[in-house]
């Protein structure tokens, strides 16, 4: 297996996809933001009110080719067509592996607090468990091993005895695999809903949920609706800057706002765009990443 990686403009970026499969015989081409994880990084997508933000400025396109010879051919007609701008970037075999096997020997049973386990479904829970989340991340974002999933998830156990309570109503914005559903609902929250704008995700919280027997709502964003004591969001700095309005916009009075997906050097700016609705502070980090935590106020502050 060879793989080609092209680099061109976000707004070539679906014709050369559709030229390498249909006309150069790719197998399958991928196609990526060449600025992701840059300041440079742009948003894509919609929420429930607001239009959808703008579109990436450059493009990484990745195909796949059953040998050096197409993937050869293919970057030559890809860089003799005048009406097309790409470059070049790579040419490079890919060893066959077991890609399933693989995967799953990344994610590893992980300890949240003390008994308490994330433990994905291909292994057995260890001995000292006392409460296990069983994940089966499928195509969605959160087996528990990444620094954000974690942070948040120790946040809830470590507050779940004064606060479930309270926790009378809990949304996860952006669930991913639903691991922060599922883990507040195991904590003891009354009632959670999840949302994700990625059918896969809504897939996933579905079937993960069913496997840990929680009760769990999941849909798309417009899914969630009123206030709730505790609103979590792990997703990535520029969503969450946009979403601001939205997410404050859940909170009932006294409620609980957790944020994850940020890095250390995003945590003020973060601050400052959410001030107008409640005070956030850094409650945890790891590995360069922060959580951000905040409670709204009793009395609603003016927003401007």
């Amino acid at each position: 297996m060879v793989e080609l990686t092209l680099l061109c403009t976000a707004a070539s970026a679906e014709t050369v996809s559709d030229v390498l499969v249909e006309e150069l015989d790719a197998l399958s081409a991928s196609v990526e933001d060449a600025d992701a994880g840059t300041d440079a990084e742009h948003a894509l997508f919609g929420e429930p009110g607001m239009a959808a933000v703008g579109t990436w400025n450059r493009a990484v396109v990745k195909a796949l080719f059953t040998g050096a010879e197409a993937a050869d051919t293919a970057a030559a007609r890809l860089l003799a067509d005048a009406g097309i701008d790409v470059q070049v970037r790579s040419i490079e075999s890919i060893v066959d592996r077991d890609w399933v096997t693989a995967t799953q020997a990344q994610f590893q049973p992980t300890e949240i607090a003390p008994g308490f386990w994330i433990v994905p479904s291909w292994h057995q829970p260890p001995a000292e468990t006392k409460r296990v989340i069983r994940l089966d991340p499928g195509m969605a974002f959160g087996t528990g091993t990444h620094p954000t999933t974690r942070m948040c998830l120790r946040w809830m156990a470590r507050r779940a005895e004064h606060r479930v309570p309270v926790w009378s109503r809990v949304l996860d914005y952006g669930c991913g695999s639903g691991i922060l559903a599922i883990g507040a609902a195991m904590l003891g929250a009354s009632s959670v809903d999840a949302v994700d704008i990625d059918p896969f995700a809504i897939d996933a919280t579905r079937i993960n949920a069913a496997a840990n027997d929680v009760p769990v709502q999941v849909g798309p964003p417009q899914a969630a609706s009123g206030s709730y004591a505790l609103v979590v969001a792990n997703i990535l700095a520029t969503p969450l800057k946009l979403l601001a309005p939205l997410l404050c916009g859940h909170l009932e009075r006294g409620a609980d706002l957790v944020l994850s997906g940020l890095l250390e050097r995003q945590a003020d700016e973060l601050a400052a765009i959410y001030s107008p609705w409640i005070a956030l502070h850094v409650s945890d980090c790891e590995d360069g990443w922060v959580l951000m935590t905040g409670s709204s106020p009793m009395r609603r502050m003016a927003s401007s």
